[in-house]
This record gives C-alpha cells, sequence and structure tokens, in this order.
C-alpha cells in the first residue's frame, strides 16, 4: 500500500492500531459470548443410604442398569468418603465446603443456618454466579435450611410448608398398603413395618413423585437464558425399605446371602458398637439383640429392591435430560451422603466410623467425554464444592476446607489426597495407606479408647488390632492427623 504524500506516517499506524484493537475487542466479546452459551449445567443428585454395591463397582447381586450406564460414560470414583455418617450433618458438611467439629455438623438435625451461619452453600455460590438454582427433593436435611440457595423455593412432595415458614412432612414413612399405614400411627413408639413390598406405580411413593416432577422442570430449564444447578435428591434406600413389587421380584430371597461377619468385631470397644435404633424404631424389630436370620433376609430383600427402585428413577431422570439435548452441555453428580450396614457384625444403617458406614459411591459424567475411568484415588465429598467450581470456571470462596480434584479426570495416577477424615460425635477417624485408624474422646477431650483395622488383611474390619505393638507407629502417626485437624478450627 502506498501512502500518500505528506500524510503523516504516525497517523497511519495510529489508524492501523485503533482498527487491530477493535477487531480483538470484537473476537474477544465473541469468544466470552461463545463461553458464556457453552457454560455448564450441573444435575446433582444426591441418594440417601445408598452403599457403594452396584455392578458399576463390581457387584454382580445388585440389579442397577442405570447408574451403571452412567458410570460406563464417567469417571467412578473407588475410594469417596463421607465427613459424618449421619444424613444431615454430611449434607451440611458438603453444602458449605466445611469440615464437622465438635460444635458443628453433629447429628442427622444438624443445620447449616445454625451450625455455619453466614457461609455461602454451594448452590448459593452457583447462584450469586449468573446460575439458576433449584431444589426437587432432600438435598439438604431441611427444605428451609439456607433456603436463599435457590431461585425458587425447594419442593419435595409430601412436605407442605407452613405459616411460620417451617415445613411439616405427613408421612415420612411414606406406606402404599392400609397395615402399614394403620401401624404408622403408633409412633412414637413404633413405626409400620421396616419394608414395603406393593403393587404400585413408580410415582406411588415420594421419590417417583420428586422424579416425575424433575423430568417436568427440565424441560423448563432448557428454555433459560442461563445456567442452571438442578439438585435433585432421593429418599430411598432409607428405611423403610419400600418399593413397588416389580423392583423386590428382581430378587429371590434363596439367592440373598446374610452378612459373612454377623458378630461386632473382635477387641471393639463399646463405643464402636453402635445400637443402629433407627431400625429398632420399626414394628417387628426387636428393641435390643440382633435380629433373627429370617428378618435379616427380608430387610436385605427390601433394600436391595430399593436400590432397585432408585435406579430406574435415575434411568428415567436422565433419559429425560437426553431427550431435551441438556446432556450435551449437563454435568452429572451422584452421590451418596454416607454408608451403610445391612447385618456385617450385626449392626444395620450407618451412625458409626467404619469402612461400610463411611465409604460412599461417586460417580460424575462430564459432556463430551466418554472414556469411562474407575479413579482410586482418595477422595472426600467436602472436595466436591471447589471441584464443581473448577469445572464451571466459577472462583473458589476462600472458607473451604476441601480440595478440587480435577486433575484426577486427567492423569489416573494422580494422588488427590494422603487419607479420608470422618467424625460422628466422640469419634473421629482416619482412612490412610490400607488402615483405618479411629479414636474416641471423652469430655476432657482425653481419648478413652480405640480401633485400628488392617484393611489389606482384614477388609471387613473382623478384628481391633489398636492393642497390638507391632502397629504403635502406625496409631500414633494417624492420631497425630486427628490432633491436627482438631486443633485447625
Amino acid at each position: 500500500m502506498k501512502i500518500k504524500s505528506g500524510f503523516p506516517v504516525f497517523i497511519f499506524q495510529i489508524g492501523l492500531l485503533i482498527m487491530f484493537m477493535v477487531s480483538c475487542t470484537g473476537q474477544t466479546q465473541t469468544n466470552e459470548a461463545k463461553n458464556a452459551q457453552k457454560k455448564y449445567n450441573v444435575l446433582f443428585i444426591a441418594v440417601d443410604d445408598l452403599r457403594p454395591q452396584l455392578g458399576c463397582y463390581g457387584e454382580t447381586n445388585i440389579h442397577s442398569p442405570n447408574i451403571d450406564k452412567l458410570a460406563s460414560t464417567g469417571y467412578v470414583f473407588t475410594n469417596a468418603y463421607c465427613q459424618v455418617p449421619v444424613c444431615g450433618a454430611s449434607r451440611s458438611s458438603l453444602l458449605t465446603g466445611l469440615l464437622p467439629r465438635p460444635n458443628r455438623f453433629i447429628s442427622y438435625a444438624a443445620r447449616m443456618d445454625k451450625d455455619a451461619p453466614g457461609i455461602t452453600t454451594l448452590p448459593m455460590h452457583f447462584k450469586n454466579n449468573g446460575y439458576y438454582t433449584v431444589n426437587y427433593g432432600k438435598v439438604s436435611h431441611w427444605p428451609n435450611d439456607q433456603e436463599e440457595s435457590w431461585s425458587e423455593e425447594p419442593l419435595r412432595p409430601d412436605w407442605h410448608k407452613l405459616a411460620d415458614g417451617s415445613w411439616s412432612y405427613e408421612g415420612w414413612h411414606d406406606y402404599q398398603t392400609e397395615h402399614n399405614q394403620e401401624l404408622d400411627k403408633t409412633l412414637p413408639k413404633k413405626a409400620g413395618l421396616p419394608y414395603e413390598k406393593a403393587a404400585v406405580h413408580d410415582s406411588a411413593y415420594a421419590d417417583g413423585k420428586t422424579i416425575k416432577l424433575a423430568i417436568s422442570k427440565l424441560e423448563e430449564l432448557k428454555q433459560l437464558d442461563q445456567p442452571f444447578f438442578f439438585g435433585v435428591g432421593i429418599l430411598k434406600p432409607h428405611l423403610p425399605f419400600n418399593a413397588p413389587q416389580k423392583y423386590w421380584d428382581l430378587y429371590s430371597e434363596d439367592d440373598i446371602e446374610l452378612a459373612p461377619n454377623p458378630v461386632a468385631p473382635r477387641n471393639a470397644p463399646k463405643e464402636g458398637i453402635p445400637n443402629w435404633g433407627e431400625l429398632r424404631a420399626y414394628a417387628k424389630v426387636p428393641e435390643s439383640g440382633p435380629v433373627s436370620d429370617s428378618l435379616n433376609l427380608k430387610l436385605i430383600h427390601g433394600y436391595y429392591a430399593c436400590v432397585s427402585y432408585v435406579d430406574a428413577l435415575i434411568g428415567d431422570l436422565l433419559v429425560q435430560l437426553e431427550k431435551t439435548g441438556l446432556d450435551k452441555n449437563t454435568i452429572i453428580v451422584l452421590w451418596s451422603d454416607h454408608g451403610y450396614f445391612l447385618g456385617e457384625h450385626g449392626f444395620w444403617c450407618k451412625h458409626s466410623l467404619y469402612e461400610l458406614a463411611t465409604r460412599v459411591p461417586l460417580i460424575i459424567k462430564i459432556p463430551e467425554n466418554n472414556k469411562p475411568q474407575s479413579i482410586n484415588t482418595t477422595v472426600e465429598l467436602i472436595d466436591l464444592f471447589p471441584t464443581l467450581c473448577e469445572m464451571t470456571n466459577l472462583p473458589l470462596p476462600e472458607h473451604l476446607q476441601g480440595k478440587s480434584f480435577t486433575k484426577a479426570f486427567e492423569n489416573p495416577n494422580y494422588l488427590h489426597k494422603d487419607y479420608a477424615y470422618s467424625r460422628f460425635f466422640q469419634g473421629e477417624s482416619i482412612n490412610k495407606d490400607g488402615f483405618r485408624y479411629t479414636c474416641y474422646y471423652n469430655n476432657e477431650d482425653n481419648v478413652i479408647s480405640e480401633m485400628l483395622y488392617n484393611l489389606q488383611t482384614d477388609p471387613n474390619e473382623n478384628s481391633n488390632i489398636s492393642s497390638e505393638s507391632d502397629f504403635l507407629s502406625v496409631k500414633k502417626e494417624y492420631n497425630s492427623i486427628i490432633d491436627k485437624i482438631r486443633n485447625n478450627k
């Protein structure tokens, strides 16, 4: 290009620079718009009392084809742990990103607004960063706990909001047969039976209603001009083990095996022996002592039926996600709040610091990734908050005590954490290097009893070896880790 004589060269250069800057600005704005359009949605599926006894975890005695299908195109975490083996406290810890403490996240009734006032929750953080947040079913334990975290009022079938803002639940036990409904009227002494096999449609129970509503909600969410965070909570396989008959029919009690270790661990202290009062509240369950083999079989059968019922409901939800096309831009997270006992050690429910009570299923599906991968590094539920922030390019709140494990998606050998930590009332527990160590404190913060299990040689935790001299160094190391956690307020 020739420049006319007398035209200042520097003016021409400035003009070119301005044109270049405008072009870059326009390109940047275009890229930002594209990035905004590609912002991942999050489908956050919480399941109560689900242990990692699923096909995708190598179990052959459970019918879970839909969860297994999700796992076949996602990441399956084989060593994921909860922070508290009880629902309210576990969920509060996960949703706030805070570890439990002696005065925080203690029981099933834990509330975030009381135990951690002013803390930004996971859904609130997404809401504050442009997401439309929705809660159907049980995500937090209480519908009105940090209710402002959601863009619209949480929805739970059979829950009713009262004039004072509190919530009332009519029919926690969700029975369909008249016999069980009559038994349930005798509360609080005894609930109905701890199981029910009813010839009803999937939507007869509360979970079926939740998923039916969630499926409809996906159509609405598709029309939004902003990304969404959709928390969907499923109650089963929580007690009572109620499920439509067709899911019971998937199993024969002749094929169901009782726990191979129905007695308490050898040398376990009294603090390590739960009373599983949650189950004892139901009809035909003894108020003390073990349950009969016949009742054991019926309970395991009912639990399995509920797992398959949950699996079918999750399958319905994921089919609808695909039908809407939202699966192409939605991260799917499936998790449970804690593990569960099915007669192992003679225990039922959770409420204790063993592997079966603290290890949980965790599956994450990332859009456009169809390469299934089993991730063996240790992760904790408290890590989900920072992980989802990184996956969606959101800033990390300063209060978080978990650690993002996104690097594990790219490197199967990535070492995320050395140990997993859990606590329950006066007990604190560490899983590290093939051992689980638990110590129990009195009110003066002195250790009064201990448990140590070698998971390499004793994976079922049948023998407490904490008193054996060969493992003094292991106990000392693990106790120092717990002391460090306790002192880090």
